[in-house]
């Protein structure tokens, strides 16, 4: 699949903050104690598990910012299924500055493969649907473009990134606002013209008001499938429409076979389980 690469720029600072809290103050005792200052090795990172890969390009980084000498050769791509013992990349030159990344670039690359495996799989379950699996704010602090871009490796789609990118009206700031008529009134007096609006419902009653008031998308939070068929019915496409809420990987196939548009999954990206990979590492040449 293609996949824009995420900027260096923005990476790179995250690599080295993981690398930074790894080495502390004292560096890595254990390997500047035990392996020689001139050993070299030749190392493969391999996939133990099938999955779905992302992060390869901090696995880069990671290696190059612990030592420039180190020679990495990427064998696969973000986005790529990998059966399991698959080589996803080579490191050759110091086994000092191998053994000192390898910790970090195995984090991220764990963590990020996980994510894009199990959207994979909630993608799987919608094919011949209209649905698009879609992540949430629900991410670790200062990991969010990361995990998210991991989704879009996964063949998901990005919910908005942040507060200020688009409008979502919930169920505490229509109780505050006096309405879900006032709250999207409110929110067209303040919002761009580039910016849409959408609210969420968790009654088939209040679909008719988000309607009458223009909503751009319409969330249906934790709504039976009966409701949700029920709603994407009445809405005819005059907005989009989110079914959010409970939502299991099991789930995923019938709740697409209503007619959504799109899935919201908080945890693909807050408690995907890591991929298993590992660097393995020859003897020294």
């Amino acid at each position: 699949m293609s996949l824009n690469p995420l900027p260096l720029l923005l990476t790179e600072p995250l690599v080295r903050a993981a690398l930074q809290e790894d080495l502390g103050y004292a560096g890595d005792i254990t390997t500047e104690s035990v392996v020689p200052a001139d050993a070299v090795a030749h190392a493969k990172l391999v996939a133990r598990t099938p999955g779905t890969i992302a992060g390869l390009d901090l696995v880069r980084t990671a290696f190059r910012i612990v030592d420039p000498g180190l020679r990495v050769s990427i064998a696969a791509a973000d986005g790529n299924a990998v059966e399991a013992g698959t080589t996803l990349a080579t490191i050759e030159g110091a086994a000092r500055g191998i053994l000192t990344g390898e910790r970090v670039a195995l984090n991220f690359l764990g963590h990020l493969s996980g994510i894009a495996t199990v959207t994979a799989a909630c993608v799987r379950a919608t094919k011949g649907t209209r649905a698009k699996i879609c992540c949430t704010r629900k991410t670790t602090p200062g990991l969010r473009a990361l995990q998210k871009y991991a989704v879009r490796a996964g063949g998901g789609s990005n919910h908005r990134f942040g507060l200020s990118d688009a409008v979502l009206i919930k169920d505490n700031h229509i109780a505050v606002a006096g309405g879900i008529t006032a709250a999207i009134e409110r929110a067209k007096t303040r919002a761009g013209h580039m910016v849409k609006i959408e609210v969420e419902i968790d009654r088939l009653d209040q679909l008719g008001e988000a309607l009458a008031a223009k909503a751009d998308i319409i969330m249906l939070d934790n709504m039976s499938l009966a409701d949700m068929k029920s709603a994407v019915e009445r809405v005819a496409g005059r907005a989009l429409i989110e079914a959010s809420g409970g939502v299991t990987e099991a789930r995923v196939a019938e709740i697409a076979a209503t007619g959504v548009d799109l899935i919201s999954i908080g945890w693909i990206t807050h408690s995907a389980p890591n991929l298993d990979v590992a660097l393995d590492i020859d003897a020294a040449l």
